[in-house]
């Protein structure tokens, strides 16, 4: 009996949903495509992975492939530390790190405007100095030398700096510095934060975030000469 019951409420059930069209609409068709897959990135890096000018999570979009593919792979493997990217690229293949590099960095979309400044001129000016000109009495290289005179990034696997939130960036800093965040040996950025105060990285930090992209803001083919420090995750 009580089966025979369930079973007219399920007949019930059954005949209401097809009074409203639910059972008779056409099963849903979802694209098997990158842009489909790659939704789930959009909860932290923003739609398409384009990111805002807030908070704490990089736009990946446009950056260079080799970039995005080291770090994917760093999070696999354990040189960079964020349990919730470890979680999705634990089991991923080089191969599908690939092709999930390859389709952020062939996304160029609009950047968000800068964020303002809120230091005063004098740290700002400190900011600029270190990334145009570097600190040679501390061995502090001037960042344009790696990545870029307009700080988009170099081709194949130097990210640009510009479009970063300022919270983002001085925890990134903060993260070579303490050893959370690592690259493949040698680690040249280890070695730079290392010669970094917490002034110069808050100075650095403001000056970058408040600059805005140039009209062509992809990555550059080449640097015009050799990179200043070995990088490990730079091919020579």
């Amino acid at each position: 009996m009580l089966s025979f019951l369930a079973s007219l409420r399920a007949l019930a059930a059954g005949a209401a949903l097809a009074a409203c069209g639910v059972l008779s609409a056409a099963p849903l068709q979802v694209p098997d495509t990158m842009a489909q897959r790659m939704q789930a990135c959009a909860a932290c890096h923003g739609k398409e992975g384009r990111s805002t000018n807030q908070g704490w999570f990089p736009r990946i979009a446009g950056k260079p492939a080799g970039y995005l593919f080291n770090q994917l792979a760093n999070f696999r493997d354990g040189r960079r530390s964020n349990a919730t990217m470890t979680y999705l690229v634990d089991q991923m293949s080089d191969a599908y790190l690939h092709d999930i590099a390859d389709y952020f960095a062939g996304l160029q979309l609009p950047y968000p405007p800068p964020q303002p400044a809120d230091v005063d001129t004098t740290a700002l000016a400190r900011g600029q100095a270190l990334v145009q000109r570097g600190d040679p009495q501390r061995g502090i290289p001037a960042c344009v030398a790696c990545h870029g005179t307009a700080m988009t990034g170099v081709l194949p696997a130097t990210p640009g700096l510009l479009g970063l939130p300022r919270d983002y960036l001085v925890g990134q800093f903060g993260n070579w510095r303490n050893g959370l965040r690592r690259a493949a040996a040698p680690d040249c950025m280890a070695q730079i934060t290392q010669r970094l105060g917490p002034q110069d990285i808050g100075d650095l930090a403001n000056w970058l975030a408040a600059q805005p992209l140039p009209a062509d803001s992809r990555p550059v083919p080449a640097l015009p000469g050799p990179l200043p420090l070995r990088c490990g995750s730079v091919p020579p």
